[in-house]
């Protein structure tokens, strides 16, 4: 068979049409997701979501504590309206006094009528007065009030073995001992219950500059005179490594030999997330570019690097499981907020924020066997915070929704997933996931599906079928916005906040579509 030549016009017609197909981004497969209801895994422990307060800028004065006889409307000193907050939050975990603050911290300080107590310099955040009117009692009754686990930090930079034993006596004292005495003397009659109790801080830094091996001999030292009551054994606490550190996890679990008067049960790490990798210069809140927006994230990812390098030594030492990873300081770090004190470590909390902390949840999850703690830093106004206060006024942050969100998951059965034909989120060159995910069964029995899509600028498709069942109805929230730094302000408050998510539910399996940049949280029944 032969043809007819083709006329010069319709050649070039057709090879222009060729080129522009060619130019078209190629359709992206439609993403596949499994989960597998039916392979139960870790649980993931309610603490994975605990808080931080620490005496630094407006965390605790102006932010939670105002006194009984501030004109903003409070209960015994406490912020109504930031109290309402965090109830509803359902915060599982509260951690003072520090941070930094707990290794020059002395309890005696903050207890007893509070125009009485000494007033010291802050010489870690700011060098301004701390006049020790939040102390012991205050810590402790705001946790009962909010139903959350007490951690306190034992000040083992400066402080002494009996010093620490003391406090913890004074606490947990159900006797007739004179620290009990003591603390009924200052209105409190029963022991408060003690969950956690860590030996120092940062003890790499801040709380002493230490080696790895002399750490180990203080925490041997120092645990073994940290007694309480058999029923209020708090569980003890030693200060580990940060960011890619895994020396300290080595040492500790080499070094501490657990018996009948010295208890390990958990090891610290922090991690801050900070555009740059820089200390020096992190990158501000908010005003970012896309580069910052894809940077911050990649990040915070490696969070989950180091997490896993450590769990390879805990596996190596500590088979048994015995020992929990709790990363008990993390969240964003950005440059100060210009015009306030850079020692308040005051900053905006944005949609990035969110994104960032959705993130880590998931790798927290995929980590429950290990990761029994997670205290992001910290509740109210300071870095990563959760609430912003200016004196009467109050707002919640991205953050705080990303939490709100996730609620469902403090003690869930955490489920495998399966994802196929998985995205990536590429930029300048550089690539990570462009999509995370993390499926449980919640305390009350059903699917609890989160889903984050980083990239800005797509949407993601998603079809969802659940090996082992059959979903027949589901309810989301997603969260989002336009802007990549959109973010709450005391004029408008509610500018990034969560909306309902109407689910897709056809023949069992969910079809849902994520905006570009949000955070998803779907329940399956």
């Amino acid at each position: 068979m032969t043809h007819a030549p083709t006329s010069p016009r319709r050649w070039l017609a057709t090879a222009l049409l060729s080129l522009a197909v060619l130019a078209l981004p190629a359709q992206a497969a439609e993403i596949e997701l499994v989960i597998e209801a039916d392979t139960p895994g870790a649980t993931i422990h309610k603490n994975v979501y605990g808080q931080f307060v620490e005496h630094l800028g407006r965390g605790i004065y102006e932010g939670i504590w105002v006194g009984e006889d501030s004109d903003i409307p409070n209960t015994r000193g406490y912020r109504n309206d930031v109290l309402a907050a965090l109830k509803e939050l359902q915060v599982p975990l509260l951690r003072w006094p520090g941070g930094c603050f707990a290794d020059q911290y002395h309890w005696r300080d903050g207890i007893g009528p509070r125009d009485e107590r000494p007033k010291r310099v802050n010489t870690n955040w700011g060098g301004v007065i701390e006049d020790n009117a939040f102390g012991t009692h205050e810590f402790l009754d705001l946790a009962e009030l909010l139903g959350a686990d007490a951690y306190v930090n034992g000040n083992l930079g400066t402080g002494s073995p009996r010093e620490m034993a003391e406090w913890v006596e004074y606490i947990t004292a159900d006797g007739g001992s004179t620290l009990a005495e003591l603390r009924r003397r200052n209105g409190r009659a029963e022991p408060w219950r003690l969950h956690y109790f860590a030996i120092g801080n940062e003890a790499w830094g801040c709380g002493g500059n230490m080696r790895p091996a002399y750490y180990v001999d203080l925490y041997n030292r120092y645990a073994s005179f940290v007694k309480a009551p058999e029923d209020n054994q708090p569980r003890m606490i030693a200060s580990g490594g940060h960011g890619e550190m895994t020396e300290w996890t080595e040492a500790i679990t080499s070094g501490v030999e657990p018996n009948w008067s010295l208890r390990l049960d958990g090891i610290g790490h922090h991690y801050y997330t900070r555009p740059t990798g820089e200390w020096e210069t992190k990158g501000p809140a908010l005003g970012f570019d896309e580069a910052a927006w894809f940077a911050t994230l990649r990040q915070t990812l490696q969070i989950e690097d180091y997490i896993a390098a450590n769990k390879a030594v805990l596996a190596r030492n500590d088979p048994d499981g015995d020992y929990g990873f709790y990363v008990d300081e993390w969240g964003t770090w950005y440059d100060p907020e210009e015009g306030d004190d850079p020692g308040f470590l005051f900053q905006q909390n944005s949609l990035r924020d969110a994104i960032v902390a959705a993130l880590n949840f998931n790798i927290f999850h995929e980590h429950a066997d290990r990761v029994h703690m997670a205290v992001i830093a910290q509740m109210v106004n300071v870095l990563q915070a959760m609430i912003l206060t200016d004196k009467e006024k109050m707002l919640l942050t991205p953050t705080y929704h990303a939490f709100h969100l996730y609620r469902p998951f403090q003690g869930a059965t955490t489920l495998p997933v399966r994802l196929s034909n998985a995205p990536e989120y590429r930029h300048d060159g550089q690539a990570i996931p462009g999509l995370s995910v993390s499926a449980a069964r919640d305390t009350s029995g059903n699917l609890q599906l989160a889903l984050v899509n980083p990239d800005p600028n797509a949407a993601r498709q998603v079809r969802v079928s659940v090996q082992g069942g059959e979903a027949t109805r589901a309810r989301g929230r997603v969260l989002t916005a336009e802007a990549m730094d959109a973010h709450n302000t005391f004029g408008q408050p509610e500018a990034v906040r969560p909306s309902d998510y109407a689910v897709d539910v056809r023949d069992g399996t969910l079809v849902l579509e994520l905006p570009p940049k949000s955070v998803m949280v779907v329940a399956v029944d």
